[in-house]
C-alpha cells in the first residue's frame, strides 16, 4: 500500500509502546481495500514492514521525455549517442558520492553492481585512497533519483550544450512551465 499523509498524531498505549495514527490522502474506496488487506495480515499474527518517508512530487515526464529529445538531437550533430550525451551531462553537473573502495574483485563487483541500477549510474575510479590498498571511486547518481533542483540543473547543462550547437530550444517560459510541475 502507498498512500500520502498531511496529519500524524503520537500516542502511546499501557505498555509504553508508541502509536502512530496516520491521516491519508486518496481515494476512499482504494484505501479500505488496502486497510483491509493489512487488517488481514496482521490478523493472521504476521508483521508489517513500514517505509515512511517525506512526499516528493514526482518530475514531469515531459521534462525527462525533453532531456531525452535533447540529447539525441545533440547526439546527432556531434556524431554520438543520446546514452553518452546524457552521461556526460551526467558527469559534468550530477549527483555523485566519493568512496573508498578495495582493490581487485571488491573494485570491479562495485562497479557492475552500482551500474545495473541504470544508465545514469555509473562509476569511475578517481586515484589511489589514503587507505592502503583502496581506490577513490566517484559513483554518480542517475537523475532518475534526482529531485526537483538537481533534475532542474541537468536539463539546463543540456539545454546549454544544445544552445552551443545551435540546436534549437523550447522558449524559457514553456521550460519554467516543464520545471514548475515538478513542484
Amino acid at each position: 500500500m502507498k498512500s500520502i499523509s498531511n496529519k500524524i498524531r503520537v500516542s502511546y498505549d499501557e505498555s509504553g509502546q508508541v502509536e502512530l495514527t496516520f491521516t491519508l490522502l486518496g481515494n476512499i474506496k482504494e484505501l479500505q481495500k488496502d486497510i483491509e488487506g493489512l487488517r488481514g495480515i496482521v490478523e493472521n499474527k504476521k508483521l508489517l514492514s513500514l517505509e515512511i518517508k517525506q512526499y516528493r512530487v514526482k518530475r514531469s515526464q515531459n521534462a525527462n521525455d525533453y532531456c531525452w529529445v535533447l540529447c539525441q538531437k545533440i547526439a546527432e550533430v556531434i556524431k554520438s549517442t543520446k546514452e553518452l550525451v546524457y552521461k556526460k551531462a551526467i558527469r559534468d553537473v550530477g549527483q555523485f558520492e566519493i568512496v573508498p573502495i578495495k582493490d581487485g574483485e571488491p573494485l570491479k563487483r562495485w562497479i557492475e553492481i552500482w551500474s545495473n541500477k541504470g544508465l545514469g549510474w555509473f562509476s569511475e575510479v578517481l586515484d589511489d585512497s589514503k587507505l592502503d590498498g583502496y581506490k577513490k571511486v566517484i559513483s554518480y547518481w542517475g537523475s532518475s533519483s534526482y529531485n526537483t533542483r538537481e533534475m532542474a540543473i541537468l536539463i539546463d547543462e543540456i539545454i546549454s550544450q544544445a544552445k552551443e550547437l545551435d540546436i534549437e530550444t523550447i522558449p524559457i517560459d514553456q521550460l519554467e512551465r516543464m520545471k514548475n510541475k515538478w513542484k
